[in-house]
């Protein structure tokens, strides 16, 4: 079993739990199901392309940063031109809440991604009623049905769908509904980092796709090396997570890139 399946099983479990304590329609009454969402995609365009994420640790590299707070550090991503704001909700491996974003919601005029692993449709009322404005969708944990069938519940919700890709063989997930592609360079199964591999995903894409780079940015030479090669936008948390102020980070990384 990998660790991806391992996570996936106890997902199934925390949403079992979940539907037992709030239905759908409590989620429905929540203070922003109704709030009309940002567009990541428009943003992207806009803006550095740069997804900057809250994340406290993961199980490939344990704990990250533990007292960096998701206010302050979500408000410094966009005031130094954050495209949009990747918040990690899964508790056991990630070590985050749904909190991370109900208490940055009111506070940041710029899109939000709830990432976790999605595998069930309760999870896209969670997501709403929190005040997120995208999902990632996760190829390898899905079929290209689900993949289609839950793109069209986040629309319905208002809400857009980065799905993630890492194989050739998870191309076949693509639907013309999706809004952007993600394409790992962390494989999920084994944690190994490949740029090159991301770069040949990303050409067997339509040209017309927008595509980000996720995971395995560690150097400005990276990032720089991926949008030479033509990715429109870049999900990077470690990056700046790992340091004892991430804003600082964040803010000297968008300076030297944008020189």
């Amino acid at each position: 079993m990998t660790i991806l399946d391992t996570i996936i099983k106890r997902k199934r479990e925390e949403i079992a739990i979940s539907k037992a304590e709030i239905s759908i329609e409590n989620l429905k009454n929540s203070e922003f199901f109704g709030r009309k969402s940002f567009s990541l995609k428009e943003s992207l365009k806009n803006k550095s392309g740069i997804i900057a994420e809250f994340k406290r640790q993961s199980p490939s590299k344990g704990i990250i940063n533990d007292r960096a707070q998701p206010l302050e550090v979500t408000s410094a991503y966009e005031n130094f031109g954050a495209s949009g704001i990747s918040i990690l909700t899964d508790r056991d491996f990630f070590g985050g809440s749904f909190d991370d974003i109900l208490n940055v919601r009111k506070h940041i005029n710029i899109p939000i991604l709830r990432k976790d692993f999605m595998v069930d449709e309760y999870q896209f009322y969670e997501a709403k009623s929190i005040g997120a404005d995208a999902v990632l969708l996760i190829a390898a944990c899905l079929s290209p049905d689900q993949v289609q069938e839950f793109t069209e519940l986040a629309h319905d919700l208002d809400m857009e769908v980065l799905l993630e890709i890492h194989t050739e063989e998870e191309l076949k997930h693509f639907n013309t509904r999706i809004d952007l592609v993600g394409i790992n360079n962390r494989n999920l199964k084994d944690f190994k980092v490949d740029l090159q591999h991301s770069v040949l995903l990303k050409d067997q894409l339509p040209k017309e796709v927008l595509s980000v780079a996720e995971s395995g940015i560690y150097h400005i030479d990276d990032f720089k090396y991926l949008k030479e090669k033509g990715f429109d936008g870049f999900l990077m948390g470690e990056y700046f997570m790992k340091n004892e102020n991430p804003a600082d980070k964040f803010a000297e990384f968008i300076s030297n890139v944008a020189m």
